[in-house]
Parts: structure tokens; sequence; C-alpha cells
């Protein structure tokens, strides 16, 4: 079969890499693809954006995919399911209707609130001056940008003080867009550890992906800005088996069953961020597609071939799939640019990728990279992806930063304590 893959980053190239071991896969396309991607077997990129949904659509009918796999949650937004559909093409992902579950962060709390899914507690505002009266109430907050954002748009505050400043950087200087700004959402502050609970859907079956663990905040101890994730490791300890289930059971089901309820069929991958408090976990957002980079460490421990799973996500008939996988963890440290998740260079010459990619249970996801010459180059925030399978927990965050350490570019930046509630829990 041929596949098609919509995205261009550290997600994207560990989607290529796996979905091109499959046998059943004979060519992937993938738009626009980066230098890491272009590498892979049976690969081809094209240089058609993800959001270009017209391109895609010519680039679907002259290809003939027989499967599309959205990376980004930008053209499910947009669309691109309904528009793929029409030309009947299969495509794994929700219609824009559902993707609005990511694409709406009011619509989300709403659709929460309406079919008691644990969130905490919040208000929706289009007025700033009565945001910042409702987050003085609360004392510490979560404002959130009611649109896409990047995995930027969200602002924790711990006093009143930053939440004024960060709701007027939302919805008066619109800092992450102007229409994700019209809107904000400010919710109570939760306590707890975060954990990722990513599953497959056809509409009615859940196959829960095995459990992972985001790092948001750009520098060590969970401090500075919020970045699109700065690295992850799987499995999570804090999200075992039984708290699985219980995610499962109490907010993957409910969410699927209570949207299919208001007519709107949920397909596709869906993504639970949550934060696990002493009350359970309740739900701190939704996204409709694989994370990025939680992607990288949870392929990397897949033994099975994910394209079944992912054909039948889109066609039906998930019940019948099994998943198989490593029981070593894995771990990767995102490589950003300087700067990132604000001003940053691109341009700058990435050394020491070979030398990497040849040590022993290492894969070196690229993210925001491209080819000049016989050079890669970066041409992002978020570079690369360094992935490392080892035998406990310790083995592996030590295998991730042995392959950091041999690579180079100007002015890299990596957090140097991935895993690290992991490895606390180890000891």
């Amino acid at each position: 079969m041929r596949v098609l893959l919509i995205g261009g980053g550290g997600r994207e190239h560990a989607l290529a890499w796996k979905i091109a071991q499959s046998p059943q896969v004979e060519e992937l396309i993938c738009a626009p693809g980066n230098a890491g991607i272009a590498g892979e077997p049976k690969t081809t990129c094209v240089p058609v954006g993800g959001e270009d949904l017209l391109g895609l659509m010519t680039l679907a009918r002259e290809r003939k995919p027989d499967l599309v796999v959205v990376g980004p949650e930008a053209p499910l937004v947009m669309g691109i399911v309904e528009k793929m559909s029409e030309l009947g093409v299969l495509v794994v992902g929700p219609r824009r209707e559902a993707a609005m579950l990511e694409g709406s962060k009011v619509f989300a709390k709403q659709v929460m609130k309406r079919h008691g899914i644990p969130t905490a507690e919040f208000e929706v505002f289009d007025d700033a001056n009565r945001a910042i009266e409702y987050a003085r109430s609360l004392g510490r907050s979560v404002v959130k940008a009611d649109g896409l954002a990047a995995g930027k748009g969200v602002l924790i505050c711990e006093n009143p003080q930053e939440a004024e400043r960060a709701i007027s950087r939302v919805m008066v200087d619109r800092a992450f867009g102007e229409e994700a700004g019209r809107r904000a959402v400010v919710e109570a502050l939760l306590e707890g550890e975060e954990a990722s609970c990513i599953a497959l859907t056809d509409g009615e079956e859940i196959l829960l992906l095995a459990s992972s663990q985001d790092h948001k905040r750009a520098q060590d101890c969970d401090r500075g800005l919020n970045t699109g994730g700065m690295g992850a490791y799987s499995p999570a300890p804090v999200l075992d088996e039984d708290m699985q289930a219980q995610v499962r059971d109490n907010i993957l089901k409910p969410i699927v069953s209570g949207m299919a309820q208001e007519g709107i069929l949920f397909r596709g991958i869906l993504y639970a961020g949550l934060m696990m408090t002493r009350e359970g976990p309740q739900v701190l957002e939704f996204n409709v597609r694989f994370g990025d980079p939680e992607t990288q460490p949870l392929l990397a421990r897949l033994r099975s071939d994910l394209v079944p799973a992912l054909t039948a996500s889109a066609a039906g008939g998930l019940s019948k799939v099994k998943l198989e996988w490593d029981p070593r963890p894995s771990v990767c440290v995102v490589m950003a640019a300087g700067g990132y998740p604000q001003a940053y260079r691109t341009g700058k010459v990435i050394t020491g990728l070979d030398q990497a990619a040849r040590m022993d249970d290492v894969v070196v996801f690229h993210a925001g990279t491209k080819k000049e010459g016989e050079a890669v180059v970066t041409s992002g925030g978020r570079v690369l992806g360094v992935t490392a399978l080892g035998k406990d927990i310790r083995g592996a965050v030590d295998r991730a930063y042995q392959a950091v350490e041999v690579i180079r570019f100007d002015q890299a930046h990596y957090r140097k304590d991935i895993a690290n509630r992991a490895l606390q829990r180890a000891k």
C-alpha cells in the first residue's frame, strides 16, 4: 500500500520510521518531511506544507495513497479529513467538528463539563477585565488561549499578578494569534504529576498506547516558559496499567460516547493530557493527534506493526488489533535552538548525527532540520529528538544523554533532567 504522511516534525519522523517498517507499505510519501524523514527507507518527501490543503488534495489526486496519516493538529482543525474523504481516501484523524476538541479550549472544557469528565473548575471569558477578576478569586490559576497556539498558549500563574500579565498577553496583545486570543479559559491550577494517555479509537473501541510523560517547561526543574515539549519518556510509573484502565473507562470512553450522543463521531488519535491529583486523574487538555515528543519514545518501544492499527482506527474494526510493547523503557531528549520557545536562529550546521545513529538502541528523530548541500542544518525551534532504550529507566536516560553529547550545533539547548521523576520513583 501507499501511505501519505502529513507533517515535518519529530513526531512525523517517528511515524515515518515506524510506518516504513511495515511489510504492508510499499511507498511512503511525506509532505513536507524533513532531513531525517528523507533518509528513511521507501520514503519520498515532497515540498507541500501541512496546512496547504489545496496542495495536499492535488498531491493525493496525483499519487493516490491508500491511507493518509495526519501528524499535526492544524490540518485536522482546517478540515483535511473531509477534503480527503471527498476523494475516497481513508484518513487517520477526526473530522473538523471532532478536531475542535483540540482546536478550541473553550469547546473542550464545555464538552467535558456536559459529560462529567474530571477537569479543573473554569470559566470562559471574552473580556480581559472579567477574566482578571476571576483569576484573582482563584489565587493560583492557568490561562489558556482558546485556539491553536503550537503548545505555547497555556500560561501557569502562581498568583493574581502573573495571571493579569498572562491574560493581557493572550487577550490584549494577542501574543498567540488574533483568533486564539478572542476568548480565554481561566481555570484553577491543579496539583500533582502530569502524564499523557494516548489512544486510538474507531468511534467505539479504545486501544490504549503505552503511558508516557512529557516535559513542557523550557528549563530544568520545570522552570521557564511552556514549550511544545522538551523531552518525554515511556512508560510513566505514575500512570500504571490499573490507572490507565481508570482513564480509559472514566475519561476516554465517556468523551467519545458523549460526543457521539451529540452527533460527533470521533475517529483517530485521542490524547488526554492528565494531572494525577489526590482525587484521581483530571484532564488538563485533549489533543486529537499523536503527542510530540511522546510519540518518539512510544514508537521506539512498539514492537507491533503500527499500520494495521492506524487503518482500523480510520475504517473500524479496532477491537481486532493488539499491540505488543518492548518492556524496556525509552527516553527522548529534545535538542532545541538557543532561545526557543522565544526568538531563535536557524541555519546552524549539525554534526555528530551519524555517530549517534550508530549507537546501540539509539534513534535520532529529526524535527526542525533540512539539507543544505551535504550538510544538515537547523530549521526550527525543536531540532532533534534523541531517543534511546535501556534495560531500566536509568539505562535509557544515560544512553540518551550519551547520544546527545556527540551531537553538536551552535547554541544547542536541552534539559538535563528528562525522566527525573521516574528516576526518583525507581530509587
